[in-house]
């Protein structure tokens, strides 16, 4: 069949999309799908299909039935002068966003951070984690099942890592709940992200504790107590991934010069604003806006973007000290993230990475795990500047002219000059 015909089975339901490639090759296959959804929806995806990824690389790995690339706008924020246990220099920030204003305001944090000396991170613990659902006879299995993998974690541990030699157990949480058993395992997986290692890893561990106690039945791989790809209080509490802070301190004629108003008033808006109104909420994060920083990091540099909710929450804290100065920092509890791996390893997001001194996948002589700490610290003081940003804006008044200024076009975007 040529590549009409193909189309015209596609559209009449007799191909599926995801079977074209029986019949073709994966970048003509790519095009038959698009062709076809143009003809059933009646519009061209001329944009959609325009793109350099390499589609026959990606589709073995990154994505099913593929028709084009989605592209998103790519921005600069920075220089961010950063100083961390692996930072150590000024760092630019790319952002992949839509939203106007986003670039600016973080572009305005980072000036006044880097020209008040910059920000010190730190990558606090490293962990990510699976937590498998083990089914047992009663509460006494339980605690037989608990304490055995207590006495035999030295032996688990070489099953865990016998699965990848970047892999490494560091502990275990356990938890009862009826007959249910949840062990919560907690793995170093150096440069990468690590859940696929660590899924492949814990299944394993699985296997050897239902050969070693036939009784303790595997229900679900992932029980939900991880906790993967969810905000909520256990990885907002304990971490997952990497536990990072980063902070400041804001000169005070830089706040009144770029930021147009003073420490005092950035407290007051952080008091009220983030501790009293997201209290008030429950909110997994006291912060203003960390997850738009995240999620334009994250997509940008080709991390999992169904882990911005989690590696979002996060925690502001703002004093006022030398009689004007701002004390600033940012928490970020559960941030998963990796320089190797996944979507990474894509030219662009590769180009990206590399935009933030962190390309490459890992960092020849230096020890596994160092690239991504250092990935860890450049995003997490990155954020801080996103949030120094818009508290300032608010404490202004500035909010709703700049946002209206820098998402309407040239004309209104020459009135937000007067605020910056």
């Amino acid at each position: 069949m040529n590549q009409e015909e193909l189309i015209e089975k596609v559209v009449k339901g007799e191909i599926k999309f995801y079977q074209v490639e029986k019949y073709t090759d994966i970048e003509t296959a790519t095009t038959i799908r698009r062709k076809a959804i143009e003809k059933i929806i009646g519009k061209e995806l001329k944009h959609i299909g325009s793109y350099s990824i390499d589609m026959k690389q990606t589709a073995s790995r990154n994505i099913e039935a593929p028709i084009g690339v989605q592209q998103i706008p790519l921005g600069i924020a920075g220089p961010l002068k950063v100083k961390g246990e692996v930072a150590d220099g000024e760092y630019l920030i790319p952002l992949a966003t839509t939203e106007g204003a986003l670039v600016a305001s973080v572009n305005r944090g980072c000036s006044i951070i880097t020209a008040s000396g910059g920000a010190k991170a730190r990558v606090l613990k490293s962990a990510i984690t699976r937590a498998p659902c083990i089914l047992v006879p009663d509460t006494e299995h339980a605690v037989k099942l608990v304490n055995w993998v207590k006495d035999n974690f030295e032996k688990i541990c070489e099953v865990f890592k016998g699965q990848d030699p970047f892999l490494k157990l560091l502990d275990f949480q356990p938890w009862i709940i009826g007959r249910n058993v949840f062990l919560r395992l907690l793995a170093d997986t150096a440069d990468a992200m690590g859940m696929n290692m660590v899924t492949s890893a814990s299944e394993a561990v699985c296997n050897f504790i239902q050969e070693n106690l036939p009784w303790a039945e595997t229900i679900a791989l992932s029980g939900n107590m991880c906790v993967d790809k969810k905000p909520t209080a256990l990885n907002f509490i304990l971490g997952r991934g990497k536990t990072v802070q980063s902070e400041a301190i804001l000169k005070r004629e830089y706040i009144k010069e770029t930021l147009k108003t003073t420490a005092q008033k950035m407290v007051e808006v952080v008091y009220r604003k983030i501790y009293v109104g997201s209290g008030q909420a429950a909110s997994y994060g006291f912060n203003s806006h960390v997850a738009n920083i995240i999620a334009a990091i994250w997509i940008a540099t080709g991390q999992d973007a169904a882990h911005i909710g989690e590696s979002s929450m996060g925690i502001v804290t703002a004093e006022e000290i030398n009689n004007g100065d701002l004390y600033v920092s940012l928490t970020l509890p559960s941030m998963i993230c990796g320089t190797i791996g996944g979507g990474m390893w894509l030219s662009q997001m590769q180009e990206a990475l590399s935009i933030m001194d962190c390309g490459g996948g890992f960092i020849k002589g230096k020890p596994p795990g160092t690239l991504a700490k250092k990935f860890a610290e450049i995003a997490c003081s990155a954020a801080l500047a996103g949030e120094v940003s818009l508290i300032a804006a608010l404490a202004a008044g500035h909010l709703a002219r700049a946002h209206e200024a820098l998402g309407r076009g040239e004309t209104a975007r020459k009135k937000v000059e007067k605020l910056f």
